[in-house]
């Protein structure tokens, strides 16, 4: 399980014009990314690791801050591109695996008192961010 983070000022998600998902305060963009052996145990994991990262102003996480999460489903951050000129999507999981787990994961962060919201599984996405520093990081269970 792979999540490309980073400290926004704010975010959100369109789909066919709606917005379906935003954040108007500062918090975390997550684009998530799902292997096909990843695990709900791995998903309880990536949720505390997201939840208690420390990379907001002062050190501070979306657990001590209160600030929110944009959770975006992303099967595009397993792509391999080490041979060719086309990536290779044979890492990322089947959508039937990956949609449970995406899932799992904003359930676990929910759980823990985030305030989270997200993207549409397997839509044409539009994101946008006011990205913060520019602050990102890669995340990895």
């Amino acid at each position: 399980m792979r999540a490309v983070v980073a400290r926004v000022l704010s975010a959100s998600v369109t789909v066919d014009g709606s917005v379906v998902g935003e954040i108007k305060e500062p918090g975390l963009l997550v684009l998530l990314g799902i292997t096909g052996t990843d695990t709900i145990a791995q998903a309880d994991t990536m949720a505390r690791k997201l939840h208690e990262l420390r990379i907001l102003r002062d050190e501070q996480s979306c657990a001590t801050t209160g600030a929110p999460l944009l959770v975006v489903s992303q099967f595009t951050l397993y792509g391999d591109t080490r041979k060719g000129r086309r990536p290779s999507w044979t890492q990322a999981a089947r959508p039937e695996i990956a949609e449970p787990l995406v899932d799992a994961v904003v359930a676990a962060l929910r759980t823990r008192g985030a305030h989270v919201e997200t993207g549409r599984f397997r839509a044409a996405m539009t994101v946008a961010s006011e990205n913060d520093g520019p602050f990102t990081v890669i995340v990895e269970v």
